[in-house]
């Protein structure tokens, strides 16, 4: 029997694994297995000793742990978390494991209002593309050592959905981060090889929906099929609008489950 993993979940910056437990809770509810490994960019080491090739040695480790196993994975990827994964998965999709004649693999990536560029792309590429990086220093606290924190994490990152009490809760989950990892251009590309759904959250004020279109314009352009959602939703909809995105992974777990009967 397939086991279905809706991980791992790849986190984003300034994120922690506890920052999502109401939907690690929601989708284990759901039937799934959830992973979600700290990525050590997130670590409290100052200056910062950890960046994207860091977090994406991790996620590849943790991912092989998985798919060695046997286990067919769908990989749920949160803002940077979306680079991460890109650049941690190629070779372990269900195709290229069963042409080398081994079971498992990662069936899905889900980005999740997450950068999908690609090789040799850095998120602050995107940034410069759409004229916005003087609203950098407006957008993000750096310190000189390049960690940073959201400038205004409650009205940018999270935004509205939940009451005053959890809001705050939430953003308690919050962490430095090392902003260095913006800067660090991609060496892989997973989406080439692994199938793609992309959930759009449109009143998103860290990731712009013209950003996210033009993530998903990218890979079609590359002759990528990606499967969207949209959620009326800011910059944190597995917090904000938790049971709409295990709603997604059940439609696209459905899908992969029909396609392989």
């Amino acid at each position: 029997m397939v086991t279905w993993d809706a991980g791992p979940h790849v986190h984003g910056g300034w994120h922690v694994p506890e920052s999502y437990g109401e939907l690690t809770a929601a989708l284990q509810s759901a039937g799934y297995d959830v992973h979600v490994p700290r990525m050590p960019s997130t670590n409290p080491v100052r200056p910062p000793d950890a960046d994207l090739s860091s977090d994406t040695a991790l996620i590849r480790s943790y991912v092989e742990s998985l798919v060695q196993d046997g286990r067919t994975v769908v990989a749920l990827m949160h803002s940077y978390g979306g680079q991460v994964g890109t650049n941690a998965l190629h070779g372990l999709g269900v195709a290229a494991r069963s042409a080398r004649g081994l079971p498992g693999g990662v069936s899905r990536l889900v980005y999740m209002t997450a950068y999908a560029v690609a090789e040799g792309t850095a998120m602050m590429d995107k940034v410069k593309e759409f004229g916005h990086i003087d609203l950098v220093p407006v957008a993000f606290d750096f310190a000189e050592d390049g960690s940073c924190v959201s400038s205004d994490p409650k009205t940018l990152v999270v935004g509205p959905g939940r009451d005053e009490a959890e809001t705050e809760a939430y953003l308690n989950t919050l962490v430095r981060w090392n902003g260095k990892c913006m800067y660090q251009p991609l060496e892989h590309c997973a989406w080439r090889e692994i199938p793609v759904a992309y959930i759009y959250t449109t009143a998103d004020m860290t990731v712009p929906l013209d950003y996210q279109k033009n993530f998903v314009e990218g890979m079609e352009k590359a002759g990528v099929k990606v499967q969207t959602y949209e959620l009326a939703t800011g910059h944190c909809p597995n917090f904000t609008a938790t049971e709409a995105v295990v709603a997604v992974v059940d439609k696209v777990v459905s899908e992969e489950e029909n396609r392989q009967s």
